[in-house]
């Protein structure tokens, strides 16, 4: 494991900052030293990185292991005792993760075609293990039976995530739908899926 320095961290987050708005390709070497306070075209980012790539992994590495937690939704969760109190709080937790890696996901949605060997592999962390935790959640603690968690797991976190590409990625505002409303139906939708009323 590569050790971290001031200097090395002022790199990656530049590097991050400019992949997400400018993409890898649209990024230059020169770049991403000036935004991280070094000489432009001096070489200075090749004392802490051997490539631009390895930049870009470090950076995903680094964002990856801050969302952790997200992935072990499972002991986020607990156990309350109240299904709608767990709902709110996996919906509030999801989307201020989210919101805090604007950068990562925009890295992700842009490279998917033209770096796949490194994007694929943050998906298969972020997205697929998220899903499967949130599958075995509603499976083992909500009592959602093994065919129908999947499903549930799909449309519950599939809306939360699409908010977020929404209008991190596509800059596009449900109008009039705050966060707190967004929650509260969420909730509710989830809700209604999990205990729905007898016929």
């Amino acid at each position: 494991m590569t050790t971290s320095t001031p200097t090395r961290d002022r790199i990656i987050d530049a590097a991050m900052r400019l992949f997400g708005e400018q993409g890898y390709r649209g990024t230059s070497v020169a770049q991403i030293e000036r935004a991280a306070g070094l000489t432009p075209g001096a070489g200075g980012m090749y004392h802490h990185f051997r490539t631009k790539e390895a930049v870009l992994r470090a950076g995903i590495e680094r964002n990856l292991n801050r969302l952790d937690a997200l992935r072990d939704i499972r002991r986020v969760l607990g156990d309350l005792g109240d299904l709608r109190a767990e709902l709110t709080l996996t919906a509030r937790y999801v989307l201020t993760e989210l919101d805090g890696e604007q950068e990562l996901l925009r890295i992700m949605v842009t490279e998917a075609r033209s770096r796949p060997e490194i994007v694929e592999d943050a998906v298969r962390q972020l997205v697929h293990t998220t899903f499967a935790e949130f599958t075995a959640w509603l499976r083992d603690s909500a009592g959602v039976p093994e065919e129908r968690a999947a499903a549930v797991a799909s449309v519950g976190l599939g809306a939360l995530f699409s908010s977020r590409m929404m209008t991190g990625l596509l800059r596009v505002t449900a109008v009039g739908v705050d966060d707190e409303t967004f929650v509260a139906t969420w909730v509710e939708m989830m809700h209604r899926m999990l205990r729905p009323d007898p016929a």
